[in-house]
């Protein structure tokens, strides 16, 4: 009966995550809300949502391995597999100032995370330093977005000013562009039906709290029947459940040969998880640190994300031996959390 509440809540979770994600960036591409804003809030946001629903949930029930286990663990998986796999299939390089400009991000989080952690306990002051830190990040994304916005703009108003309306066509269309390849990563219809919209919206967010107590509730007794620690569970078998909406992105953007965006959105994933996320659920109730946990699993993430680094910054691209070399340190990681 665990298994099957574990099951079901990590199917209802993944289903929900989608339908919201899918009704978010649909409104925020009708209502002329930018590309580059909505895949840096929205999506990122919303492919963490089952994160934040089991987090907060595990807080108010007192089962802190389960709520930071969740979101280590996930940031673990997020590196070693969510990028791991699509390796496999297409190359990815994640290139650019805007990548260079999340990881930086990305460091600095988790090093305060790591610092907030190291008492034994996470209060409420620390959740709202978290808080603080994504809303610090959301704005900058807003900011680099609307002037890289403004910056096409201008460049198409000096193209017509000197006459070349099919340069200042091609610009426009640029941006434009990013919205539909926004669109067709997320398999979404810019035109989807207001009702339809509504309705992914809603169900999302009615899908992804009952999923979340199917979950915890499985969890718990799973780590109960096995004499395993909650913490292990967390780290393991709930933190993969959580971490499928990510795998799912990145393996159709390298099915799609569009894999270059995957790097950017484990970032931007992994920054909501140590910061909005245990930020949200260190507001409900404080949390107390389980001893593996800040021996173990928070210096394995501490590496996964160090892993990562180079490749964003010196635009090294994730081959397939790289690829390899994740998943086998991911599998090997797992066998130990649960030995």
């Amino acid at each position: 009966m665990d298994f099957l509440l574990v099951i079901g809540g990590l199917l209802l979770l993944v289903l929900a995550g989608d339908s919201l994600v899918r009704g978010a960036v649909a409104l925020s591409l009708r209502l002329g809300v930018p590309a580059l804003i909505v895949s840096a809030t929205v999506v990122a946001f919303g492919t963490s949502a089952p994160e934040l629903l089991i987090s907060v949930q595990a807080a108010l029930e007192g089962a802190p391995g389960i709520a930071l286990g969740n979101v280590v663990g996930s940031n673990i998986a997020n590196v070693w597999l969510v990028l791991g796999v699509p390796a496999l299939i297409a190359p990815m390089a994640g290139c650019g100032e805007d990548a260079k400009r999340s990881l930086y991000f990305m460091l600095a989080a988790t090093a305060v995370f790591v610092a907030l952690l190291m008492p034994g306990v996470l209060w409420w002051w620390g959740g709202l330093i978290l808080l603080a830190i994504t809303a610090l990040m959301v704005a900058d994304s807003i900011r680099h977005a609307l002037a890289h916005r403004a910056a096409e703009a201008a460049l198409a108003s000096g193209s017509l000013a000197s006459g070349s309306v099919g340069a200042a066509a091609a610009t426009a269309g640029g941006a434009g562009g990013h919205d539909q390849d926004l669109a067709e990563l997320e398999d979404i219809d810019p035109n989807m039906p207001t009702w339809k919209v509504s309705a992914f919206i809603v169900g999302g967010m009615v899908g992804l709290p009952l999923g979340a107590q199917l979950l915890i509730d499985g969890a718990r007794g799973i780590a109960l029947d096995f004499g395993v620690s909650e913490a292990a569970i967390g780290v393991t078998l709930v933190a993969i459940g959580t971490s499928l909406p990510e795998l799912a992105t990145t393996v159709m953007a390298a099915m799609r040969r569009q894999a270059d965006v995957a790097i950017g959105n484990v970032v931007g994933s992994n920054l909501f998880n140590i910061t909005a996320i245990i930020g949200t659920a260190a507001l409900f109730a404080p949390m107390d640190v389980p001893a593996e946990i800040m021996q173990r699993d928070v210096w394995v993430m501490v590496a996964a994300t160090l892993m990562l680094a180079p490749f964003a910054l010196f635009c090294r691209t994730i081959c397939r031996v790289a690829g390899s070399a994740f998943l086998l340190l991911y599998i090997g990681y797992v066998v130990v959390a649960l030995s």
